[in-house]
């Protein structure tokens, strides 16, 4: 029953355009584009909070700068995802790569919402000349390495049928 949802996703009049046209390479190129900016300005802020990046900047300085420009490209990101998605639905959603990829994304949607609604909450005011607490330091560091492994898989999810 599950199959029969993800084969009509691909039977849309708009994911067989998607699929048959230009539109594919202009998606997937903005999809690109866009997780380029996300990660970039996520990255920025974990490496300031690792302390290993832009030290001379409080942490809620670096998060109220870029994480409105990270939040924008996400959302470029899901919506040009969907519609490469629906081109492939019943394949990608077999995929393991895919799978990987989506487990991830989720577990990195955990770690932020832990930076922000927790820990960042009560460590609004970081001041550049203080470190940051281990727990921000481990949630920064987790963030890194998840998002490394939702790009790998990402790139996997293609080479695997």
């Amino acid at each position: 029953m599950l199959n029969e949802f993800f084969l009509s996703l691909e039977y849309l009049p708009l994911a067989q355009h998607i699929g048959a046209t230009w539109w594919f390479p202009l998606i997937e190129s903005l999809h690109v584009v866009s997780i380029t900016l996300m990660l970039g300005a996520i990255l920025m802020v974990d490496l300031r909070v690792l302390g290993l990046a832009a030290t001379r900047y409080s942490v809620s300085t670096l998060s109220r700068e870029l994480v409105p420009w990270s939040a924008v490209a996400l959302g470029v990101a899901g919506a040009t995802g969907i519609a490469m998605f629906i081109t492939r639905a019943s394949a990608h959603a077999v995929n393991p790569a895919f799978q990987i990829k989506m487990l991830l994304m989720v577990l990195a949607g955990i770690n932020v919402a832990v930076f922000h609604l927790i820990i960042f909450r009560h460590n609004v005011d970081w001041d550049p000349r203080i470190n940051t607490s281990v727990a921000a330091r481990l949630v920064a560091a987790s963030s890194i390495a998840l998002w490394i492994g939702v790009m790998l898989a990402g790139r996997w999810v293609g080479h695997i049928v």
